[in-house]
């Protein structure tokens, strides 16, 4: 099936024809309740006509625009709603492809998405971005792909596979799916005048596209002022009522998230449902949702359903999840609303408020029904520079792994990563260890973490400690997922697991591994730049639980303990991680030791 859509200029002469009743529509769907969203009014009636992939009449009666070879779906007092679209995600969070996520988003009614690939830019740079981005056009709905801003997240803290420049984002504003600029986690670097943040965002500008803002922050003082100041138009990290309020006071979209590990919806919704503030400056999103959640508990659908729950009036969370993020992308008359010229992307649902997605329709196609996928979604043919990514330099063993104390010492204080339950940040904490036969033991719920170097086949492992998640016994688990420079995190009891678990990741180009008295329990094949599956959502989720269960098994009792552990190198939230430099302490954004004394 061909998914491409002409361009509105090139629909004209038809949708006028159409619309004026001199030619006559693909598609009409009557007998509903259309709801408009310019507006916020539910339209009794009002009928849909569809010509080449785009609305065309939008009115009480539609039957001038019916021919002998129109399709007539009958609503059956069905609302008529826009498509939805998620305004900020990252499509590899999910474990899956672009095509493999739109074939599991469809059925819950996305049928736009807004995407910042910069996991894939880490480890591939700008032709891994290329490479999502022309997967994401091949789709059966839309998929917008935001240049990537920061790979490295701290440069000097961490070695990436590739680094992202001013050059390159400047190059990929002339790609066609290119929206805009990712978020920028740079934020101490906009606010004391990086040349480089600043030429990204000033090459995004020129180019008449919107700059992301990625703002992690308490301090709404002069620091938050200078960085809006700097071009970003958005923020997705606000945690808080006075988040949201800052930000849509300096102009900014405030862009609320519900995910599989965020929830931050209920908090700042109360600036539309209590204090009044105008909701067209709210746009709700995911950022991000693993395959599990899709398979069991929707995308956007499931966003909306939980504003509509905090309060919010059903049409105005679906207006936050349709024209204004279109309009925010500068998209207003392309998309988002059931309206002439738009794509034709509606959904047929009996219940505002419950949102059951019954039908849901793309660029004029029946895409989705009764939850099923009616439509193939095609695969980008990925090279072998792209599945082949795991450069470890050599087989490890358990030697790689050891710890050495300092001359003559029988314990050691240690520095220790401290997780903690439902939260990104990290404590720095200290634990005095024994020294046995030389090398530092872990006890007491700290276990050891290395970070194995994946990109340059240096060899290098660097070596530390982690308390938090409970394992017992002899254990190890493995990741290629390892936000942001996505090497390899090893967590374990036994160093030979440790190894084994490793090498596993090298032979099979990536994924998770979880190994538990020598055998492995849980393998999730990612082997698209050790980030991704070209497998169904289905089948990685059933995957991913089968690691979960298997980390249980190894005593861990976390919730959501793989996104935890697959942030201990994201050098950007304090208070302690590890990188291939070194262990850093991201309070002053310095290398540390590990051993104090």
């Amino acid at each position: 099936m061909e998914h491409h859509i002409a361009s509105w200029a090139q629909s004209a002469p038809h949708l006028v024809a159409v619309a004026a009743g001199r030619e006559k529509a693909d598609l009409v769907i009557r007998g509903g309740k259309l709801v408009n969203v310019h507006t916020r009014e539910i339209l009794d009636g009002w009928q849909a006509a569809v010509a080449c992939g785009r609305f065309a009449y939008v009115g009480p009666d539609a039957s001038h625009c019916i021919g002998p070879e129109t399709e007539v779906v009958e609503a059956d007092g069905s609302y008529l709603i826009p498509g939805l679209c998620d305004g900020h995600m990252h499509i590899e969070s999910g474990m899956l492809t672009p095509a493999e996520f739109a074939a599991a988003v469809i059925p819950h009614g996305t049928t736009t998405m807004f995407t910042d690939p910069h996991e894939i830019a880490n480890v591939l740079g700008l032709k891994g971005v290329g490479m999502m981005h022309d997967e994401a056009l091949m789709q059966p709905i839309n998929i917008y792909t935001q240049m990537p801003s920061c790979a490295p997240s701290a440069p000097g803290l961490e070695t990436t596979g590739f680094e992202i420049t001013a050059e390159d984002v400047a190059e990929a504003m002339a790609w066609p799916g290119i929206i805009g600029l990712g978020e920028m986690m740079n934020f101490p670097g906009v606010i004391n005048g990086d040349p480089q943040m600043l030429a990204e965002m000033a090459a995004t500008m020129d180019a008449g596209k919107t700059v992301g803002g990625h703002y992690a922050s308490p301090d709404k003082g002069i620091a938050f002022s200078a960085y809006v100041a700097g071009g970003a138009a958005d923020d997705h990290e606000g945690t808080a009522e006075t988040d949201a309020l800052a930000r849509v006071r300096n102009g900014m979209k405030s862009m609320m998230r519900l995910g599989s590990a965020w929830y931050d919806v209920e908090s700042q919704i109360t600036a539309i449902t209590e204090k009044g503030l105008d909701p067209r400056n709210f746009i709700l999103c995911t950022d991000d949702c693993h395959s599990g959640t899709l398979v069991n508990d929707g995308h956007m659908n499931r966003v909306v359903r939980h504003a509509i729950d905090c309060g919010c009036d059903p049409v105005v969370a679906l207006q936050m999840a349709t024209i204004n993020t279109a309009t925010h992308f500068g998209l207003e008359r392309e998309l988002g609303s059931i309206a002439p010229g738009r794509r034709a992307d509606v959904i047929l649902t009996l219940d505002l408020k419950s949102l059951p997605v019954d039908v849901v329709f793309a660029r004029g196609v029946r895409v989705a029904e009764a939850g099923k996928i009616l439509v193939t979604c095609p695969h980008f043919d990925w090279p072998d520079s792209a599945r082949q990514t795991v450069h470890m330099g050599k087989s490890l063993s358990g030697g790689d792994f050891e710890i050495a104390a300092p001359e003559g010492k029988n314990s050691v204080v240690a520095k220790v990563i401290g997780v903690v339950e439902n939260q990104a940040p990290t404590e720095a904490l200290t634990a005095e260890l024994p020294v046995i036969d030389g090398l530092v033991e872990g006890e007491n719920g700290v276990c050891q973490i290395a970070l194995v170097e994946r990109h340059r086949a240096t060899g290098d492992v660097v070596n530390g400690f982690v308390s938090g998640f409970g394992y017992e016994g002899k254990m190890a688990i493995a990741s290629t997922v390892a936000h942001d420079s996505h090497h390899m995190i090893v967590v374990g009891t036994d160093r030979d697991m440790m190894a084994k678990a490793a090498n596993r990741l090298g032979d099979v180009g990536g994924g998770v591994t979880v190994w538990k008295d020598g055998a492995e329990l849980a393998l999730v094949e990612l082997p698209i730049a050790g980030l991704m599956s070209d497998q169904p959502a289905a089948e990685v989720a059933a995957k991913a639980d089968e690691m979960v269960a298997a980390m249980a098994a190894c005593g861990c009792t976390l919730n959501n303990a793989y996104m935890q552990h697959s942030l201990l190198a994201l050098v950007v939230i304090p208070a302690l991680r590890i990188s291939d430099l070194g262990l850093v302490d991201v309070t002053t954004f310095e290398l540390t030791d590990l051993i104090e004394s």
